[in-house]
């Protein structure tokens, strides 16, 4: 089982932040958030990953070729370019794919470009710079209970974000950030059935939400798992602040 991780969008709502990097790599304490996200799946036994890279893709594939160097103190001899590490941690059990998807690809094609890489019937995706401590082991085990092609986690934050309107843990619809929210919103951490695939293109102007996650919900083939827990997304530069508080003050609720 594969976890997709959609990192490839502009961010462009985080201002200054993203000049330089992309939205995955803003940092919460001294990891970006696309780590903090990989060790919410990893601490439920998944550390197969696919980096769905776009806007400066070359910033999160130097980060995982250098990994060692960015999260350890080393001396380097420029003579022969041996590097002795001084305070080097365990290795995370990570298997990471970084493959660029493209500047301007919605989530869709995004998803559908990695089809090749995915050789299991049941992976997971989510978003680039949504946290939680949703329980993963449980999202899983309810999605292969019910049998149908997507999972959703359904989540409760504010009304700038997507709607999603549940019956029962059935989806009926998704709108696009509405005016106002009454009910649950796609807080990405899904689970779907390769058949997923067949309802995307890899054209760039396929879209996920609003395309096959409508149309996936009208054919009664999307199911939602109620998450009550914290869930937070970092969309804006206040909410970067935000989360860097939870975690210098220890309540870091996806930790």
């Amino acid at each position: 089982m594969k976890v997709i991780i959609l990192a490839g969008g502009w961010g462009t709502r985080l201002g200054r932040q993203s000049v330089e990097i992309p939205k995955p790599m803003v940092l919460i304490g001294d990891k970006p958030i696309l780590w903090h996200i990989m060790k919410i799946f990893s601490a439920h036994g998944l550390n197969e990953f696919i980096i769905s890279c776009g806007v400066k893709a070359h910033v999160i594939k130097n980060y995982f070729a250098n990994y060692d160097n960015y999260n350890a103190d080393y001396k380097i001899d420029l003579k022969t370019s041996e590097i002795t590490y001084f305070n080097k941690s365990a290795k995370e059990e990570w298997e990471v794919s970084l493959i660029d998807t493209g500047i301007n690809t919605l989530k869709g094609a995004r998803i559908k470009r990695l089809e090749r890489f995915l050789d299991h019937d049941v992976n997971l995706v989510t978003y680039g710079d949504c946290v939680s401590d949703v329980n993963i082991t449980a999202l899983i085990e309810f999605h292969k209970s019910h049998g149908k092609i997507l999972t959703i986690t359904g989540v409760h934050p504010s009304a700038r974000f997507g709607e999603l309107i549940e019956d029962n843990g059935r989806a009926v619809s998704f709108k696009e950030k509405p005016q106002t929210s009454v009910g649950l919103i796609n807080g990405g951490f899904m689970v779907f059935n390769k058949e997923l695939l067949d309802y995307l293109s890899d054209d760039e102007t396929c879209d996920f939400e609003s395309g096959a996650v409508e149309l996936l919900a009208k054919k009664s083939e999307v199911m939602v798992f109620k998450h009550e827990g914290n869930w937070e997304c970092m969309d804006h530069e206040r909410d970067v602040q935000y989360l860097n508080e939870l975690w210098k003050n220890g309540k870091a609720f996806w930790k």
